[in-house]
């Protein structure tokens, strides 16, 4: 994935400004969505927060088409796939969830300590309201272990796969849980499981807000993850965000191996806000990242003994480097955002064992250390804009792209076709969105989006390389 953020957040995408209007202290909890520290401000008198504990929440579904697509999913974040797979391969109509923003509950809280420093803390958990489930993308892919793309043409009984994408969304009861100190003055330092640093500059420079139905890179967690959807969020990692008259700084360390999407990570920011206009520079390395996603009906076949059908995974490991640069500029009522990843995905230095234990408590029972002969290179892109017609209703237009070198060798050195995922390639998203708030709590949104993939990108996807997902939902938030 996928992966997402919301569509004011901090998703995706990575994500959650919006709700945080009637925030218990503004700063630091913009602080952990990742935007720049502001200044404290008192609970709202709306807000449902007591003693300096604040509980919040969002519920956010629609009903979406898609032209190519699988069956949607009770358990993927997004529900449907939003932009095409090799396994979409007919048209479907449902109920899907998350749409604008991840539906979720969360509880956070801040504490004065001494001068303008507080404690703060923050638990979010993630859901899908069409199915009552918690979200669990890994369960998406292991619902389809050893199930083709399509039946078509299958004369034995068969089941097709459903939606299934990777994400750092894995069942987890808290996807984030975080404690901390911050001060409006020196900034935030805050430790658990949370969104990066690259998270929340994606949610925060996409102009559709990192949403999933409408946003490539909000649907997908490439560019928020630094190269894989897993690393959207990283379990076990200090981070430390601050605004010095009008410079930002990140920084970003996770510490410990032994759990989670990946081995240890760094992750840097900097960058600058002034009249109207913000701009912010990123750094991130990444080892032993994750690349999860369903088992094979040839490897389900010979699954070794001790791993549970429902629990295993293959993945593909990678050591990952990014640079990014991401920029938004208000001339008032009108707003443009745009920005672009370099990423770089190399074979791991430290190879992953069968049996590495992944986030959500999944194990990975095949994997490949060695799916780059060379040095892969990525690179996204991204520009659009919103219009604030009324103080009520935003009108929001978005194009992405993605651009993959060659990087196979032998008979597959240079190419630029479909007869290899290491061949050249590129995939195309555009979306257009409109979102109309009746209240301060509650919205309708409708908007479409195209993708399309071709070449190196294309490889595998024998049904169909595009797709389009009108969508429309309602959102409420508290």
């Amino acid at each position: 994935m996928n992966d997402m953020n919301t569509k004011a957040s901090g998703v995706g995408g990575g994500r959650g400004r919006g709700f945080l209007r009637g925030g218990v202290l503004a700063g630091t909890l913009l602080a952990f969505a990742g935007a720049s520290q502001a200044q404290v401000a008192a609970p709202a008198d709306d807000s449902l927060s007591m003693k300096g504990i604040t509980l919040y929440g969002i519920v956010d579904i629609g009903l979406q088409y898609e032209s190519h697509g699988a069956p949607f999913s009770d358990y993927f974040p997004a529900g449907s796939a939003d932009i095409v797979q090799k396994n979409s391969n007919h048209s479907e109509v449902g109920a899907t969830p998350s749409n604008l923003s991840q539906s979720r509950l969360g509880l956070q809280g801040i504490e004065p300590l001494v001068g303008d420093w507080s404690g703060v803390f923050k638990l979010e958990t993630f859901f899908n309201p069409q199915s009552g489930e918690i979200s669990d993308a890994l369960k998406s892919l292991t619902q389809n272990n050893g199930r083709p793309a399509s039946c078509a043409g299958v004369t034995t009984p068969c089941t097709a796969q459903t939606t299934n994408l990777d994400s750092s969304i894995a069942g987890q009861l808290f996807e984030q849980s975080i404690v901390g100190i911050a001060s409006p003055t020196f900034g935030s330092f805050t430790f658990g499981r949370q969104n990066t640093l690259l998270a929340d500059g994606v949610a925060k420079y996409d102009a559709q807000g990192a949403s999933q139905a409408f946003s490539l890179i909000g649907l997908s967690g490439t560019t928020a993850g630094g190269g894989d959807t897993q690393d959207r969020r990283l379990d076990s990692s200090l981070k430390y965000i601050a605004n010095f008259s009008g410079f930002h700084l990140g920084a970003l360390y996770k510490f410990n191996g032994a759990t989670g999407s990946a081995s240890t990570a760094e992750q840097a920011q900097v960058g600058y806000e002034y009249a109207g206009a913000s701009i912010d520079g990123y750094y991130a390395h990444i080892n032993d990242a994750v690349s999860a996603s369903a088992i094979s009906a040839a490897d389900m076949a010979v699954l070794p003994i001790g791993f549970a059908a429902d629990k295993s995974l293959a993945a593909t490991i990678s050591d990952n480097t990014t640079f990014g640069v991401m920029a938004n500029y208000s001339f008032g009522a009108p707003k443009i955002f745009a920005g672009y990843e370099h990423i770089k995905y190399s074979n791991p230095t430290d190879p992953l064992a069968p049996g590495f234990d992944d986030i959500g408590g999944y194990k990975l029972a095949f994997v490949s250390n060695t799916a780059f002969p060379n040095d892969k290179i990525l690179q996204v892109f991204w520009a659009g804009a919103k219009y604030a017609v009324t103080s009520s209703f935003d009108l929001t237009a978005a194009y992405y792209g993605y651009s993959q070198n060659a990087y196979g060798t032998g008979a597959n050195a240079g190419c630029s076709s479909t007869k290899s995922g290491t061949c050249s390639g590129t995939e195309n998203a555009a979306s257009f969105s409109a979102d109309y708030r009746f209240t301060k709590r509650f919205d309708a949104y409708a908007g479409i989006m195209w993708t399309q993939v071709k070449n190196g990108l294309a490889n595998g996807y024998d049904l169909n390389t595009s797709t389009v997902d009108p969508t429309i939902g309602l959102r409420w938030r508290f």
